[in-house]
């Protein structure tokens, strides 16, 4: 049995990031990711005046509820749509003008339904090119808070930046949803919240923020669902077995079910108290799966699917075109270049049985279609190639490492 060290979650990371700026007092963080999203993550808010100090395995906050420490910023959010949307929400609570600019990726990603409720609540703030996207100014004044309606059927980031900032509003937010995806990561930030000391909570589709302080911590980052699902995958696709620690039953994250799709595939799955543990069957079963609520794994599940003794098809994950690039049409090119059958439509791509061959992937400069794809080489002859390999760093930076140890324990 392989045991594989998962670094710490990014999204788990950037939630707790916020969380420590927003609380009174000094919040310690243990564990948290290392990668380009996180890093940028908190440069961010030191640039908005938060101190922050970062020592190896441990980073500690110094809390200001009542917003950033200095007047003016400009602050770049790089590739990370976490940084990207949830940084100007918190620097909206404040006083002060404050710049946000990001990628030519970041930029062509949406931010309109956050943007639209803060101005709804009274922020004052300018997209300064394309109506709904970075760059942007917010001219921040406070925000009282009240009820709004928000359409987070794109990215349940637009959700998570407003209840995460909601503890901060004079009054505290009612927030009514008309559409929701990826509800785990929701889920998610209101644990993390009630942790904090806030108690938010959902009552049908509206969601109560109090305007309850929060509170310093000391957390301990759990790893990452979402990139454990590439050596779970890894296992599941050559027979072997893998454990990842620090991943259980209690996990916040809802991309650990991606592993009850690999028990439906003819993997044994063990998911325990602290640890999660997928040994690979003799053949893949196919399966249809809905992934909306787990959309981040649709590259992993697609570039193992050839492998299955039938099609896989996955369903009812549109938001997946939104991401670092429109990963449906990614994984559909790649698989195509790899002599894969595949289709797909607006929401849903099925792929068909077949023996990849050795094709150079196009990453289009987004980490989970490398990380996928390099899974889907574990077992193509000749392997792959990836055309942008160093894109991994936004949230694994010792992926390739990780997957060579891999490749040799198990003499592949």
């Amino acid at each position: 049995m392989t045991t594989v060290e998962i670094p710490g979650s990014k999204s788990i990371t950037a939630r707790a990031l916020f969380l420590a700026a927003a609380a009174e007092g000094s919040t310690v963080l243990r564990r948290p990711l290392l990668s380009d999203d996180s890093e940028g993550f908190a440069e961010g808010l030191a640039t908005l005046g938060y101190r922050v100090d970062r020592q190896p395995g441990v980073w500690t906050v110094e809390g200001r509820p009542a917003g950033p420490a200095v007047a003016e910023a400009e602050v770049f959010c790089r590739d990370g749509a976490t940084t990207a949307r949830f940084l100007p929400a918190l620097a909206a609570a404040g006083h002060g003008t404050f710049r946000f600019d990001a990628s030519a990726q970041m930029r062509r990603r949406p931010l309109g339904p956050l943007t639209g409720a803060l101005r709804e609540l009274g922020v004052e703030l300018t997209h300064e090119q394309a109506e709904g996207h970075h760059p942007l100014t917010v001219r921040a004044d406070g925000i009282k808070g009240g009820a709004l309606t928000l359409d987070a059927g794109l990215s349940s980031q637009f959700l998570t930046a407003l209840l995460l900032v909601g503890p901060l509003t004079a009054d505290g937010l009612d927030i009514t949803v008309t559409d929701l995806v990826s509800v785990p990561y929701v889920e998610m930030t209101l644990a993390m919240m009630r942790r904090f000391g806030n108690d938010a909570r959902r009552v049908g589709d509206t969601f109560h923020v109090p305007a309850q302080p929060y509170r310093a911590v000391d957390y301990l980052v759990e790893p990452d669902a979402s990139t454990a699902s590439y050596v779970l995958a890894a296992a599941a696709l050559t027979g072997r077995t893998v454990t990842v620690p620090g991943l259980g039953k209690d996990s916040l994250q809802g991309d650990l079910r991606f592993a009850e799709v690999l028990r439906r595939m003819g993997a044994d799955v063990d998911l325990g108290p602290d640890s999660v543990t997928v040994t690979g069957p003799d053949r893949l079963r196919g399966v249809t799966v809905n992934m909306r609520d787990i959309s981040d794994t649709v590259p992993t599940l697609a570039a193992i699917a050839p492998f299955a003794d039938g099609p896989v098809r996955i369903e009812d994950v549109y938001n997946t075109r939104v991401k670092e690039c429109d990963r449906l049409d990614a994984c559909e090119q790649n698989l195509r270049a790899l002599g894969v059958p595949v289709s797909t439509g607006r929401d849903w791509i099925e792929i068909h049985p077949a023996q990849p061959r050795s094709a150079e992937i196009a990453c289009h400069g987004d980490h989970r279609i490398a990380m996928a794809f390099s899974i889907a080489g574990l077992r193509t002859p000749g392997g792959v190639v990836l055309d942008d390999p160093g894109c991994v760093r936004k949230t694994f930076p010792g992926f390739h490492d990780t997957l060579a140890a891999l490749r040799a324990e198990w003499a592949l």
